[in-house]
């Protein structure tokens, strides 16, 4: 079996050992060049391709990772039927020219009687947080894990999970992690679905209902820039998701760094919610404009 992922990422580097990797980025820094990285959870679609050129672009070497985490799964939630396909993973990443792909065990990651954990507070309360119980600690904690392993110059994230983004943020800045981080535009399918390893899990009747995310949040632009307040802009998207019978989990508009109610900076419309068993999200930037709170 290794024998057969080795052949598949010819032309990249395969790393399992968190020590292999950390040592190899280190002498490509001390040898002048710039590292970026796109930490992922495997079953690659063309929004993680699109973080992998940006790094390319940006820096001399591309690491990237593939790791299901699984504590950021809750009770129930799909972790043992997650997509995994890391034969092909690995052949379209040495496609893009990657020179390092770290795939590491559990074990590697998460240490026999490991007990610590990172808990964020700020962005990384309510909405996913409500929803999921214990997610954002998961996150937080492998992020910050594979960034000690993966000692890279800048690390390249999505903007679908845009929640996700200002927790990673807010860990890097409070525990001034030596990394920059880059958050690219989400990638969409033609009818406007935002690009998710989730989405092939949808049937074909709710893959038609599923755009109905990002006409919700295309809504909310429309609205905000037109004037109308926080609470017409969430009913209007709550309205149109209903339409298309999605079970919503929330639908707000609130400030894009802290997540908090709207102040004088830019927003962000958010929407999360199902469709039959998968669960979805969807966002987009609104523009700062005055927002009255009576």
């Amino acid at each position: 079996m290794e024998a057969a992922l080795e052949a598949a990422v010819t032309g990249s580097r395969l790393v399992r050992e968190p020590e292999e990797i950390r040592l190899a980025l280190l002498a490509a820094r001390s040898a002048g060049r710039r590292v970026g990285f796109v930490p992922t959870m495997g079953a690659l679609h063309a929004g993680h391709l699109a973080l992998v050129d940006r790094a390319a672009a940006d820096c001399d070497d591309v690491a990237v990772s593939i790791f299901v985490n699984p504590t950021q799964f809750g009770p129930g939630e799909d972790f043992t039927r997650y997509p995994r396909d890391l034969t092909a993973d690995l052949e379209l990443l040495a496609r893009r020219g990657v020179r390092w792909v770290f795939a590491p065990a559990v074990e590697a990651i998460y240490p026999p009687g490991h007990t610590t954990r990172i808990e964020v507070g700020g962005p990384a309360l309510g909405f996913e947080s409500d929803v999921r119980p214990g997610h954002f600690v998961g996150v937080a904690t492998v992020v910050c894990r594979l960034f000690q392993a993966v000692p890279a110059h800048t690390a390249y994230f999505g903007a679908k999970d845009w929640q996700q983004t200002r927790v990673v943020s807010r860990m890097v800045a409070d525990l001034g992690l030596p990394v920059e981080l880059v958050v690219c535009p989400t990638e969409r399918e033609p009818d406007g679905l935002a690009l998710s390893s989730r989405n092939a899990y949808l049937s074909p009747a709710d893959r038609q209902r599923a755009a109905v995310l990002s006409q919700a949040v295309a809504e909310a632009a429309k609205l905000w820039s037109a004037g109308t307040d926080v609470a017409g802009v969430e009913s209007s998207m709550r309205k149109l998701m209903e339409s298309q019978g999605v079970i919503i989990d929330y639908a707000v508009v609130v400030d894009a760094e802290s997540l908090g109610p709207v102040a004088a900076g830019p927003a962000v419309a958010l929407v999360a919610g199902r469709l039959g068993g998968t669960r979805l999200l969807d966002n987009r930037a609104l523009p700062a404009r005055e927002v009255s709170h009576r």
